[in-house]
């Protein structure tokens, strides 16, 4: 990386982190004067519990707001030329803002729309390719967790394929690997909980 673009890479990785802190569901909360969606499920503030708390349509609306973090996070280096490890390092800052947002005592979400959104920004159609297989991996099971595990390898999969496709840097298959890492992570307690066989199906008061 270019000495002099340092500090601007650095700035928008800083505010790549930030606008992934913006906590929507718990801001959405407030405005309509809901109940915050920390205080059921898993505690976290992503989409599952948002449905919970204030309704499908107010998790929709937080779901596209967190997904526009990612986007804007990711496409913002891109729009300003600042290389690719900057794109890069700024989408996954994003997802980490998400989760651990110094706004809401470093709490958060699981990563996943943030994620979703830098793939838009870098690769959509890896982006695409997730969705619908949320989608259907929901309907079956109605585990919100395991899901966005599912959709996430897919998706991780995906760019990776698309990386050597499109020809990209080989640095993008560092968001493909990190990226899906990182929402795994942040799904632990979920994974645990899977495997001990304990995961509720969505309505349950763990999961999501």
């Amino acid at each position: 990386m270019d000495v002099a673009a340092l500090p601007l890479a650095v700035a928008l990785i800083v505010i790549a982190y930030l606008l992934g802190a913006i906590p929507w569901g718990v801001v959405i909360a407030r405005v309509i004067g809901g109940p915050d969606p920390r205080s059921v499920g898993s505690g976290r503030t992503g989409g599952a519990n948002v449905a919970r708390t204030l309704g499908l349509r107010w998790a929709v609306l937080a779901g596209c707001l967190d997904i526009a973090k990612g986007l804007v996070a990711a496409g913002l280096p891109i729009l300003l030329h600042a290389g690719d490890a900057t794109v890069i390092l700024a989408a996954l800052a994003a997802v980490i803002g998400h989760s651990r947002s110094p706004f809401i005592r470093f709490a958060g979400g699981r990563g996943v729309s943030p994620g979703i959104g830098g793939l838009l920004a870098i690769a959509w159609p890896a982006a695409l390719v997730g969705v619908p297989v949320f989608v259907v991996v929901f309907a079956v099971t109605h585990i919100s967790s395991i899901a966005s595990l599912t959709a996430s390898l897919v998706a991780g999969v995906s760019m990776v394929v698309m990386t050597f496709v499109w020809q990209l840097s080989p640095l993008y298959l560092v968001y493909a690997v990190a990226g899906t890492a990182l929402i795994w992570y942040f799904h632990a307690d979920n994974i645990r909980r899977l495997l001990a066989g304990q995961e509720r199906r969505f309505g349950g008061s763990q999961g999501g």
